[in-house]
């Protein structure tokens, strides 16, 4: 018996989505189907750039398909072919997903999560920049060892280091180290804006992570105005004084229409105690990503400059990271098939 498109979309619909839990073909992600004699081609978008679910898929079309009589069978796994977030696109079009980095007070790490969410969404094979938009106090140039480095320009735009495996942008590289940086809050908006937009040369990416200034000020509200974010991580530590400023953070994003993707423990311990941030996330009724302890390693590699090494040394810490990185790739898979067009395959 011939293959028929009919028969293979039938076998398509047994393979589930391992988050999700609805079959590929209801989520629309199966997006061609080319037959030719024996041989089939299947074209699955999936709806984040980097996951850890790919391989799971890719195995199980494969062995659906082959089930119909195919004899072989190639699976494409394609990246989504727009952002999640609809406005404004004429701002950053070449970006498919913005996710910011907030905290509500400073020094629970949220820097650190944002450089190694970063190198771990790159290291899951996403195209990914980093932009340090806490322009109060930069610490990309020391956690990614570019201190002192200023960066090319080409054609009067800044061209991002790349670093890591990231193309990464600081205000750190573009002025005197160690000089304190003294913002009023329209200085604040006008340095922020031109860093990420007006000077900056991105390349097409998969993911921009933003890490933002602790607190609820004037640069979440300009990235807010300027960007359609696919959505925000707030960090925070467990004790009760860091959660209260984090749930501040949530109500800040939320307040300025940016989905909350999911809340990070950081620091957690004997010193500080450990759940607070999974049960508030909770009482949010907000997705928890996952928590870190206080590894040695992590202080030890910020300062160096080498964040690679936090998925290499130890193996605790690489899973404590790259639970949190698979977890947030799920959020936005979940924020993209929200918003994402129904096509019919005929």
């Amino acid at each position: 018996m011939p293959l028929t498109q009919e028969t293979i979309v039938a076998a398509l619909r047994q393979v589930k989505e391992p988050e999700l839990f609805k079959d590929i073909v209801t989520l629309n992600m199966v997006k061609e189907i080319v037959i030719d004699g024996g041989d089939v081609a299947v074209t699955i978008e999936m709806t984040a750039p980097a996951g850890p679910t790919k391989q799971q898929i890719e195995h199980e079309v494969a062995e659906a398909v082959k089930s119909t009589g195919a004899q072989n069978v190639t699976v494409i796994l394609s990246a989504p072919s727009r952002p999640a977030a609809e406005a404004p696109k004429k701002n950053l079009p070449q970006v498919k997903n913005v996710i910011a980095v907030g905290a509500g007070k400073g020094g629970v790490g949220k820097s650190t999560l944002a450089v190694n969410i970063a190198v771990g969404l790159h290291r899951a094979g996403a195209t990914v920049g980093l932009m340090d938009g806490d322009i109060y106090g930069p610490s990309m140039p020391t956690m990614l060892g570019i201190k002192g480095v200023p960066p090319q320009v080409h054609n009067q735009k800044i061209l991002p280091h790349q670093v890591h495996g990231v193309h990464a942008i600081t205000i750190g590289s573009l002025v005197e180290q160690d000089k304190p940086l003294i913002w009023r809050g329209p200085m604040a908006h006008g340095a922020f804006k031109q860093l990420l937009l007006d000077n900056t040369e991105w390349p097409a990416l998969d993911y921009l992570v933003v890490d933002l200034p602790p607190g609820t000020g004037d640069v979440p509200l300009t990235l807010c105005q300027l960007l359609g974010l696919t959505g925000a991580v707030v960090v925070a530590t467990p004790q009760q004084v860091a959660l209260d400023d984090a749930v501040r953070a949530v109500r800040m994003f939320q307040q300025l229409g940016a989905p909350v993707l999911g809340m990070v423990e950081n620091m957690s311990g004997e010193v500080f105690g450990r759940g607070g941030t999974e049960k508030a996330a909770r009482d949010l009724n907000l997705p928890f990503l996952g928590g870190i302890d206080l590894y040695p390693q992590l202080r030890i590699n910020s300062d160096a400059g080498t964040p690679h090494a936090n998925f290499e040394a130890n193996p605790a810490l690489r899973a404590a990271l790259e639970t949190i990185v698979a977890n947030l790739t799920d959020q936005v898979n979940k924020r993209n098939l929200q918003s994402a067009p129904t096509l019919e395959i005929s």
